[in-house]
């Protein structure tokens, strides 16, 4: 593991000393949009360089903001250029907010979910240049992630389906594979919907679900419990791969046979083991990065796919997430547990300053249900990992974020975020690593992270999928808080023709643009 640093310039100095060259120097920003509506009012951005404008889903006022960026990468200062209210979109349904976007090639997707989220919603079609209403299709309940093809063929949408606070109501998980004919483009859609009643049990297929893929929702099926939270495609656009983050799974999609290839469980992380230390308490008065007999669910939120070497990569940001509903919840703190003292013999353990505080869960580390508990688990793997295509493990950044930004930031790591300073989610599931973008900057392949909670954006370069290398961590200060969608534009397409990094920022409702500076005169 390389070295950690106190300031990002420390640490853009040894990013350029260990590089040589074709490496990332610095974010430098250059255009702020403030909408002024705090959180909720930027969360998933995206670019269309055939306008030069990008598009921020703001779910405080129910719209998408158009933001038009300056030749310089300024953003407008004052109101969006336009806003787009989506819940205006469909003649037949009452709608609610959008969730996500994405542009390419003149056309904008919406993923907008129902004013019941148990219900359908749709994906809305808009021009991105004078915003008319194209087409709306309607997809499954709670499409929360859109998604275009490189080759602009389809769009992919993660309906997540969750379920209603009681747990009355528990739609189903789905994937919906929209083709857009390259002649009308969204003029006729066909919307073709992916289900996963194929795996439940009795189902064709259910003997190829791991047993590994938590499936717990109470009285649910297979098909009820998978929630889709993210999509990444691969780059001959043929391959689709959809994160479900609760139950710690991923599944390959075929986007040319509309079928799921397989499902794949995840596994967990041994935080017992050196590299992969975490801090456990919030209460203990110190940042405590050390070994625990812990296993981590990796549970990743975002995921993005690139190619490297002729082989396909995916980049999970390691966020986690547990089932905390008012009819059902499987959270609990490891001192409510009931420990096996075999395996736990030091019951002071569970004492608040030690592994009382984290978060686990009641549906995990039973095997034998004896009511004692042999195993401990925690929510999310608080890194960012690579996988191969088929869902193998090839790098995890094991405790670098803790240590990286507790070195930068001290016990001021969370001041950003309004939790008073301290470690105060050390015993949740810490920085959070939530969204991750792949970006290609002079020949090299580059990981962006944004830390949800402790804020800041890591930067990797993942040229070796199997030999990651850290190159700077950036502090991007009080006034943009929680970092939650972030959008890559290459120099070819950028308006200052340097590459770009885009960060909507679900807390401060304020959405960045970054300029990528490498030790290159140009930048590709």
């Amino acid at each position: 593991m390389q070295p950690t640093f106190k300031n990002t310039l420390l640490a853009s100095a040894f990013a350029m000393a260990l590089g040589g060259c074709k490496t990332i120097t610095a974010l430098n920003q250059v255009g702020v949009f403030d909408s002024g509506l705090g959180e909720g009012a930027a969360e998933i951005v995206s670019f269309d360089d055939s306008v030069g404008k990008a598009f921020v889903v703001n779910a405080k006022a129910g719209t998408v903001d158009v933001l038009v960026l300056g030749k310089d990468g300024s953003l407008p200062d004052a109101a969006a250029s336009f806003t787009i209210d989506v819940t205006m979109a469909s003649n037949t349904l009452r709608l609610g907010n959008a969730n996500s976007v994405d542009a390419q090639d003149g056309i904008l997707a919406v993923a907008i979910e129902n004013d019941d989220k148990q219900a359908n919603g749709v994906v809305a079609f808009y021009r991105t240049d004078n915003y008319d209403l194209l087409n709306t299709v309607e997809v499954g309940a709670l499409p929360d992630m859109v998604k275009f093809t490189p080759n602009g063929r389809f769009v992919v949408v993660a309906n997540e389906g969750e379920p209603s606070d009681d747990y009355r109501i528990d739609p189903q998980g789905s994937v919906s594979i929209i083709y857009i004919d390259r002649r009308n483009r969204v003029a006729s859609p066909r919307h073709y919907l992916l289900d996963f009643n194929a795996f439940n049990p009795g189902g064709p297929r259910h003997d190829e679900l791991p047993e590994a893929v938590r499936i717990f929702g109470p009285g649910a099926s297979v098909a009820q419990d998978l929630e889709p939270e993210y999509i990444a495609v691969a780059a001959d656009s043929k391959t689709a791969w959809v994160s479900f983050q609760e139950n710690n799974a991923l599944a390959e999609i075929d986007l040319r046979r509309k079928r799921v290839r397989r499902i794949v469980a995840l596994g967990f992380k041994d935080h017992r083991l050196p590299g992969n230390e975490l801090d456990a308490s919030n209460r203990d008065g110190a940042i405590n990065i050390r070994n625990w007999p812990v296993l981590g669910m990796y549970q990743p939120d975002a995921i993005d796919a690139y190619q490297t070497g002729g082989r396909t990569y995916l980049v999970s940001a390691n966020e986690g997430d547990a089932r905390d509903y008012q009819g059902f919840s499987e959270e609990v703190r490891v001192a409510d547990l009931t420990l096996d003292n075999v395996v736990y013999p030091d019951s002071s353990i569970q004492n608040d300053d030690r592994l009382g505080r984290l978060k686990t869960t009641t549906l995990l580390g039973d095997a034998n249900s004896d009511g004692f508990v042999e195993q401990i688990y925690s929510y999310g793997a608080r890194s960012f990992s690579i996988w191969d295509s088929l869902g193998n493990l090839v790098y995890d950044s094991g405790a670098d974020i803790a240590k990286i930004t507790a070195d930068a930031l001290g016990l001021d790591l969370e001041n950003e975020t309004g939790f008073n300073g301290g470690d105060q989610r050390s015993d949740d599931k810490g920085a959070e690593p939530e969204a991750v973008v792949v970006g290609y900057v002079q020949g090299r392949y580059y990981a962006f992270v944004g830390l949800e909670r402790t804020g800041g954006i890591m930067v990797y370069d993942i040229t070796d999928p199997e030999a990651a290398e850290f190159v700077l961590y950036f502090d991007e200060g009080p006034g943009h808080v929680s970092p939650e969608g972030l959008e890559f534009v290459p120099a070819s397409k950028s308006p200052t023709g340097k590459a770009l990094l885009l960060v909507a920022h679900e807390i401060s409702g304020t959405t960045t643009v970054y300029e990528i500076e490498t030790d290159f005169d140009s930048n590709l």
